[in-house]
């Protein structure tokens, strides 16, 4: 016995000039079931973790090493400081993100899918600003060694910028196209 996906529906061409020409999709599939909404949020969470934790891993075994770097003790107070703001925020992000991994294993199995996601992604979405505040403390600390303050200052402030496009102003926007065709 095979199972097979439900029979898809074909979309009428559209009537209107305009549109004949956009591309539309052959095949309407059903929508979604909330319960399939659920364990596809789930999972694309999951997979989102799985992204961000290899890179704030990788980001705060490296700060972890600094203070042990011959290098370390010729610092100025102020990148001491940084330094310590710095680890603590990579700690932080670290802890964000691995979250929802932690709730999903203490929750798993008390039909609580609908808070655990929801947590999920609030921890998502904080880990992902005290990462970003990581990586701009990270670039500042070694900016303030390599170069002058100013210039560091503006390099990262820049860099920042850039996150602050990438992570937030660009998914804003679709979010935006996205209701305002929909609605």
């Amino acid at each position: 016995m095979t199972i097979t996906d439900p029979p898809l529906k074909q979309v009428p061409a559209p009537s209107c000039p305009t549109c004949a020409g956009a591309p539309s999709p052959e095949v309407h599939e059903p929508p979604e079931t909330a319960r399939e909404r659920l364990n596809r949020k789930w999972n694309e969470i999951l997979q989102e973790t799985r992204v961000a934790q290899t890179g704030v891993q990788i980001l705060f075994g490296f700060l972890l090493s600094l203070a042990f770097t011959p290098a370390f003790g010729d610092l100025r107070a102020f990148d001491r400081v940084l330094y310590v703001i710095t680890v603590v925020l990579g700690a932080s992000s670290v802890a964000a993100l691995i979250a929802p991994v932690s709730i999903h294993r203490f929750l798993s199995g008390l039909r609580m899918k609908d808070e655990v996601v929801e947590a999920a992604g609030r921890l998502m979405v904080c880990g992902m600003v005290l990462l970003a505040l990581t990586i701009a403390c990270t670039l500042l600390l070694i900016l303030n060694v390599v170069t002058d303050g100013v210039v560091a200052e503006v390099i990262v402030g820049l860099v920042m910028l850039w996150f602050v496009i990438c992570w937030y102003v660009i998914p804003l926007r679709l979010r935006r196209k996205s209701r305002r065709r929909s609605g």
